[in-house]
């Protein structure tokens, strides 16, 4: 039997399987082909001890992968013994690996009509996958193709019963998952509690007493190898008799870790001591039912049960208990919450059973004993060049991503035969996205604005609608899934449930209402198709950290996350880094109708301040837009759960995402938010507050005791005071006198110097003589002349005066400040442009219009003949200078280079601080204040959130499961 297909003929092998279409590539071109590619060398150090922990020269990649990306994807994913033939050299065998077992494995079980459209398939995820259109989750990196077992899921369900040989298989199950690196959750509800008796008679040890023991199992264990530590969730019912040890147990710990601290132990993150902490290796969350919710709004009574008969053993005020899990949470960010009512509601398996866990950052909710494969699509990539949304081509990405994730469980290997029968039986899988705070932030929408919540919620609608439509179509293929005859019914309701929700969301704008109508129309799909033909998997979508998957498509944010700070640090490919404006900061700039002159202004801003309060031309009501998770304009807490809650409705699972809060917020405010997390329909929820946790460094606080002691028993010493001299100028000296412009005012600045060209005063003349203006620009000009003449350096008051905001601002006459916020914010660029050397007002972010051109065309704002100490940065410097042209559209595209290259873009690019190894350590620049997260054990790079675990930009490592 043939069909054609355009001017191809297709042969069917059986009659049966999916027809492939075409989305990126071109019949009789391979992917490959179409991609110039680079040879690198991959050399990774711990910046701490110097040591190299990593080296491999000669990889090869795309010439527009990231540094960082390519560097994370050879130490991670690449397979084989590091300087022996086996070892994979490029991201060709890499990719090849995958997904040639992917193609082998759809041909072997009858997912493909023809043997053309396996070549299509095999076509376009290449594609894909090299254009980082989308990734696998690590496990797939990790173990496709290879002689190990090939595990494909990132994330785990276990059960343990109330039995002793049912709490050991727990502690083993745990192990093996742990070790090919993946995570783990369960639920502890079924073990008795310590208030219940033992068929000997004896007193149950409870539930809290063998997480010690699991904890300390995942302490030992790297995920993977050496890929990251174990991560692992632990979850206990609200009406278990235990719940209130189980919810202070974490705290408690916290209280331990600040008294051994005190005592002079090594009590950091990565201290030596902190291993003698117990519970430290778990994400702790109480599952919540809509009947205790009710209780704590009525501040009634709530039972709490046997697990052996369900009688009520004690009862306690809900509130109180309530308040007692924000309590802990607000001292040590657990535990979490989850709402078993919705999760429970929005279940498509429940004649199989209830869902009583999730994996341990908390997307993945299904079945106890299963897994589930996870996969992200980048946002970023489908926004075109006229920033309009591919909704077309987002959608058929989704469907064929979902085609390969379920041909992956066909032939993956599980840790244990209940949760390889399960997960065959149910074909649990997890689609998901990246980058959706740099798509609206790129686009013109706050991340916590109503605009931003109907983009999130129509996109997360379309994914999932997209994921079930070809569920259905696979399912009349290859057969639904094993588990779905005796769950027809209700599966069928939950679609009707998310196509109802669908319907409740209400654009804003042509962009949103463009994926919105695609999603009415994929969820009218997924019914009716799913009505004839049931589905082939269980569930769908999920939305997980994308942690390291995220820097190998060189994502801006990770999962649902809004960007973490407006300036990022970057290495180049060519070593050295830099710290670089976003460049989704100048698009979304240009989308809101800033001219150019403006647009380079704020970017110029943000460079040297890292946020946009105050900058120049920046209307007040554009600020929200970029709002980002940490820095002077933190999203609000309620700002993630709004979030949050718009794209609920729409996945299978639920969402990776931790709602920050400040140090200052309450115990009231915590439970406030997961009041409304449940309110809301949210299915699980986690907290952090700033600096709740121990984790700084000891060394710095001991010394600064010591030098306190000892200045107290140091012996009174005769007092010296040293006076400033001031220093006169002679009395003839250079003066030059510049007239102005601010915002359509004129004056004057006139600056004399002394023999050696250094300033040493100034007048200003603004206003008409003898008014009070000019009055007071005379004694403002003798206050700065005196300082001068006393020693005040002239960057000081450039420091202190730029940036001043008040009218007149705006429009300069001068090329060189092109828009000023007052006149003393022009003065002092004007004096810093005049007299402050090179390298001390370009630390300031104060440039001339020949170097902001010249940063253009080379990528530096530094003359070509200027030197630097980091010579693999002034390398990379050198090469882009070297094929610059002077065209502007070789300059635009030099600068679109440099942006690839840097992996967000070089709206704003300067060259890091030695002492910068990270965005984290970047913000903490900009903030003055430590950022509170963890140091990566691999590289000592500090580490940034990513949902609800942590993920190293140094090395890829992360603290999560995806």
């Amino acid at each position: 039997m043939t069909e054609t297909t355009g001017s191809k003929t297709r042969t069917r092998r059986n009659g049966k399987g999916l027809t492939i279409e075409r989305i990126f590539t071109t019949p009789g071109v391979h992917p490959y082909d179409q991609v110039t590619w680079e040879s690198r060398d991959v050399v990774q150090t711990n910046w701490k001890t110097g040591d190299t922990i990593f080296e491999q020269r000669g990889v090869e990649f795309p010439d527009f992968w990231s540094a960082n990306a390519s560097t994370i994807v050879t130490t991670k994913y690449f397979r084989g013994a590091v300087g022996t033939d086996a070892r994979e050299t490029g991201l060709k065998q890499l990719v090849d690996r995958v997904v040639l077992t992917y193609v082998k494995a759809g041909k072997e079980h009858g997912y493909f009509a023809t043997d053309e459209d396996a070549e299509i398939f095999e076509h376009e995820l290449t594609y894909a996958l090299v254009h980082q259109i989308f990734s696998f989750n690590s496990p797939v990196w990790f173990n496709v193709g290879t002689q190990s077992p090939q595990q494909v899921s990132a994330c785990f369900i276990l059960s343990v019963d109330d039995s002793m040989d049912s709490i050991l298989n727990w502690y083993k199950e745990e192990g093996f998952i742990f070790k090919g690196g993946s995570g783990a959750g369960l639920n502890l509800s079924r073990i008795r509690s310590s208030k219940e008796l033992l068929s000997s008679g004896g007193t149950a040890s409870g539930p809290v007493s063998f997480m010690r023991g699991a904890d300390a199992s995942a302490g030992t264990i790297k995920s993977g190898g050496a890929t990251r530590r174990a991560a692992k969730m632990v979850v206990l019912d609200v009406d278990h008799p235990d719940i209130e040890e189980f919810i202070d147990t974490k705290a408690r710990e916290e209280d331990k870790i600040r008294a051994l601290r005190d005592a002079g132990f090594d009590m950091d993150l990565g201290g030596n001591d902190i291993v003698s902490v117990q519970y430290q290796n778990a994400n702790n969350s109480v599952r919540v039912s809509d009947e205790f919710m009710r209780a704590v709004e009525e501040e009634a009574e709530f039972g709490l049960t046997s697990r052996k008969d369900g009688s009520v053993v004690t009862t306690v005020d809900a509130k109180h208990l309530f308040t007692k899990m924000a309590q802990a949470a607000w001292e040590c960010a657990d535990p979490g919450i989850q709402y078993d009512g919705t999760i429970n509601d929005w279940h498509t398996n429940p004649e199989t059973g209830r869902i009583t866990a999730s994996n341990p950052c908390s997307e993945y909710m299904s079945l106890d004993n299963s897994s589930c494969n996870l996969a992200s699509l980048n946002l970023l990539k489908f926004l075109r060049e006229d920033d309009t949304f591919d909704v077309e081509t987002y959608q058929k990405v989704a469907e064929l991503v979902i085609t390969a994730m379920d041909i992956s469980i066909c032939f993956a290997d599980f840790p244990t035969d209940p949760i390889g029968e399960t997960t065959r039986n149910y074909r649990q899988l997890g689609i998901g996205y990246a980058n959706l705070g740099a798509l609206l932030m790129a686009t013109g929408h706050g991340y916590d604005s109503e605009g931003g919540r109907a983009l999130a919620a129509s996109l997360t609608s379309l994914l999932t609608g997209a994921a079930y439509k070809r569920s259905a179509e696979l399912a009349g293929v290859v057969g639904p899934y094993n588990g779905y005859a005796r769950n027809a019914d209700a599966h069928k309701r939950v679609m009707r449930k998310h196509q109802a929700a669908n319907d409740e969301i209400r654009t804003l704008h042509t962009m949103d209402s463009s994926v919105h109508k695609a999603a009415t129309k994929a969820w009218d799909a997924v019914v009716k198709t799913g009505e004839k033909n049931g589905y082939r998997n269980a569930q769908a979508s999920v939305l997980a950290p994308t942690g390291t998957i995220g820097f190998m498509m060189d994502c801006d944010t990770t999962g649902i996350e809004p960007d973490f700070s407006l300036v990022k640090f970057k290495k180049l490919v060519g070593g050295g880094s830099m710290q670089i404006v976003n460049q989704t900061i100048p698009r979304a700039l240009n989308r809101l109708g800033y001219a150019d002159e403006t647009i380079e202004a704020i970017v110029e801003f943000i460079a040297e301040n890292g946020h946009v309060i105050d900058a120049p031309g920046l209307k007040p009501e554009h600020y929200e837009v970029f709002d980002c998770a940490m820095g002077a304009r933190a999203i609000r807490p309620m700002g993630h759960v709004r979030m949050m809650a718009a794209v609920q409705p729409f996945l299978s699972g639920a969402i990776s995402k931790t709602v920050n809060l400040p140090e200052s917020a309450t115990v009231e405010d915590i439970a406030e938010v997961y009041l409304q997390g449940w309110k809301l329909g949210l299915k699980a929820l986690a907290v952090y507050r700033d600096n709740c946790k121990v984790g700084q460094p000891l060394s710095d606080g001991k010394a600064d005791k010591e030098k306190k002691a000892d200045e107290v028993e140091a012996p009174v010493e005769k007092v010296v005071e040293y006076r400033p001299v001031r220093k006169r100028l002679p009395k003839r000296r250079a003066s030059q006198t510049t007239s102005f412009a601010v915002g359509g005012a004129e004056g004057y600045l006139t600056a004399g110097t002394y023999e050696s060209g250094d300033l040493g005063e100034l007048f200003l003349k603004f206003g008409k003589q003898g008014s009070t203006l000019a009055g007071v620009m005379d004694a403002f000009s003798i206050a700065v002349s005196i300082g001068l003449q006393y020693g005040v350096p002239l960057e000081t008051f450039v420091e202190k005066f730029t940036n001043l905001r008040f009218e007149p601002a705006g429009m300069t006459d001068d090329p060189d400040v092109r828009m000023a916020q007052s006149i003393m914010d022009y003065v002092f660029r004007r004096l810093a442009l005049d007299y402050l050397d090179f390298e001390t007002r370009s630390f300031m972010g104060i440039h001339t219009a020949e170097e902001r051109a010249r940063q253009l065309e080379t990528g530096s704002y530094a003359p070509l003949e200027s030197s630097s100490d980091d010579e693999d940065y002034e390398d990379e410097l050198e090469n882009y200078s070297q094929s610059a042209a002077t065209t502007p559209a070789k300059k635009a595209e030099k600068k679109e280079e440099i942006a690839d290259q840097s992996g967000a873009g070089a709206a704003d690019a300067r060259k890091a601080d030695a002492e910068i190894h990270s965005s984290a350590e970047l913000l903490e620049q900009f903030q003055g204040k430590v950022a509170d997260a963890p140091i990566c054990m691999t590289c000592g790079t500090k580490m940034r959130p990513a949902g609800s675990c942590y993920v190293c930009e140094g090395c890829g490592s992360t603290s999560g499961c995806s």
